[in-house]
């Protein structure tokens, strides 16, 4: 995904008119949407340096205020950062959700809900690739599973990832593709070996892989994913 398209989403996402760019948000702010404003400045900073960048000090200096105006809105750093981790979350549903709209049903609803599991999983390695410094904001700050269903993680279609991920192994107990009384708890397992390979191709020894050793890793893990559910 390019810039500009991530430039999009977050408009929708934050309800900015115009958002072609970062730039524009930072100069047609109004009054009352100073909050939306640094939030987006925020994920800018996310995407070039990841939770580390997020600075409330920066953010008020991109958008062309005053830190004192900031605490309106946001009481100190750690309040912008949680605000621009669940942003990222949205970021990445909305990843997902395409990948999803990209699935083809089968006639057959087993191959169909497999189909759809690996798009999530493949969305959410391909986001950490390509977007590594949000993926980092969203996945790697501090957090509780309890907020996981919150809206303000939510994607353009109203689900977080987790919620997401929950819906496609639900479709996997209803087309007798998982057992249900094996249902519980799959999250976890499916998330965990998925953010695995995610941290190692961004973060750890699996980082210098080429594209394609890379595109081979996540299948053959989608796969075993799969498997083992």
């Amino acid at each position: 995904m390019n810039s500009v398209n991530n430039a999009s989403r977050l408009g929708y996402r934050l309800g900015v008119e115009s958002a072609e760019t970062a730039a524009e948000v930072r100069s047609t702010y109004r009054h009352g949407d100073l909050r939306h404003a640094l939030l987006a400045a925020g994920l800018e900073l996310a995407r070039t340096g990841g939770p580390d960048a997020v600075v409330l000090r920066e953010a008020t200096r991109r958008v062309g205020v005053s830190p004192n105006a900031a605490y309106r809105h946001f009481a100190d750093r750690a309040a912008l950062l949680a605000a621009v981790s669940d942003a990222a979350q949205g970021l990445a549903a909305d990843r997902m959700s395409d990948e999803l709209a990209g699935v083809q049903s089968s006639a057959d609803s087993a191959t169909t809900a497999r189909l759809r599991l690996r798009a999530v999983g493949r969305a959410y390695i391909d986001f950490a690739q390509h977007d590594s410094g949000l993926f980092r904001a969203a996945f790697t700050v501090p957090g509780d599973l309890r907020d996981a269903f919150g809206p303000a993680k939510a994607g353009r279609d109203g689900r977080s990832p987790f919620q997401l991920l929950a819906a496609v192994l639900d479709e996997m107990v209803e087309s007798g593709t998982l057992e249900r009384a094996s249902r519980p708890g799959r999250e976890f397992l499916a998330w965990s070996a998925v953010h695995g390979l995610a941290m190692l191709v961004i973060d750890g020894p699996l980082r210098g892989l080429s594209e394609d050793m890379i595109r081979d890793a996540r299948e053959r893990l989608l796969d075993m994913v799969d498997r083992g559910l």
